[in-house]
């Protein structure tokens, strides 16, 4: 193996996934209620039907000693590492690394340590470390690789539409948040990830499943041509899921399409029935 991947909970790859390719992962970390989840796996029913209850999760970034240990283990093996972590623009978490980074640089200087800021999360932040597993099994360097997904991040189109504008607005994740009101009569807000990987809406549609629709018609409209791997990520609304994989495999058959449920600390944030398509295509969606 020529370098380390790694990267965090948030791009919400299976653990399948990370094991078989090697990949560490360092772990968000999240209260439900004010307390420890006593759970040691993830289940995905439970935790949402808790939010739709009305139990209040909390989560927190994860601090820069945290990460320097994660990248330590790796660098004290005598591996380089090439990371990938969520977007800056919904969390401070990505500049603790770089903090992390900065200092074992100095304490490391014959190793390479390279951070990618994904501008997304769940699979937009998934894909970008799968194109990097790809990369360096085709053997290209750590450099390489780290450079071709600076400059493809930006491809990475995400387009959601959520159930509840609350849990946005009280994480202060919603960067037009005026533009998004108007959740009445039905009407589902459009959201994407912009250029600085802040979340905005950029549409307003009356109805679940033309929202879906109206995904799935962005998907048309802005994917790059040929086969591609495309992410779904739901919050426990998995016949949605199936009813996009549907429109999309009848606008183009040839798709690789990864679905997931929403880990805890990324789906805390956008709520329960939260339905999300990732996909690399136009520049300009973004």
């Amino acid at each position: 193996m020529s370098f380390t991947i790694m990267t965090d909970s948030a791009a919400n790859l299976p653990q399948a996934y990370l094991k078989r390719h090697r990949i560490p992962c360092i772990s968000y970390s999240f209260l439900v209620d004010g307390r420890e989840p006593e759970e040691r796996s993830f289940d995905a029913k439970r935790f949402y039907d808790g939010m739709r209850a009305g139990r209040r999760v909390t989560t927190s970034q994860i601090p820069p000693q945290r990460y320097a240990d994660f990248f330590r283990a790796e660098l004290e093996a005598g591996r380089d590492i090439l990371f990938v972590g969520m977007s800056s623009g919904i969390s401070g978490s990505f500049q603790s690394a770089s903090l992390a980074a900065s200092e074992l640089r100095e304490a490391y200087p014959g190793r390479k340590l390279r951070l990618v800021d994904a501008l997304g999360a769940s699979l937009g932040e998934g894909l970008l470390v799968i194109d990097a597993v790809r990369c360096r099994a085709a053997g290209r360097t750590l450099d390489e690789t780290a450079d071709r997904l600076l400059g493809r991040r930006y491809g990475v189109c995400q387009v959601f539409t959520v159930d509840d504008l609350q849990y946005l607005k009280r994480g202060g994740r919603l960067s037009n948040l005026a533009a998004a009101v108007g959740a009445v009569l039905q009407i589902k807000p459009l959201l994407k990830g912009d250029r600085e990987g802040r979340i905005v809406c950029f549409d307003k549609i009356r109805g679940r499943r033309r929202a879906i629709e109206a995904m799935a018609e962005s998907f048309r409209r802005y994917a790059d041509e040929g086969p591609q791997t495309v992410g779904i990520a739901h919050a426990d609304c998995p016949a949605d899921a199936d009813l996009l994989t549907r429109l999309l495999r009848a606008i183009r058959g040839d798709l690789e399409i990864v679905t997931v449920c929403y880990e805890p600390v990324t789906g805390s944030h956008v709520g329960p029935g939260t339905l999300a398509l990732f996909f690399s295509g136009a520049p300009a969606f973004r």
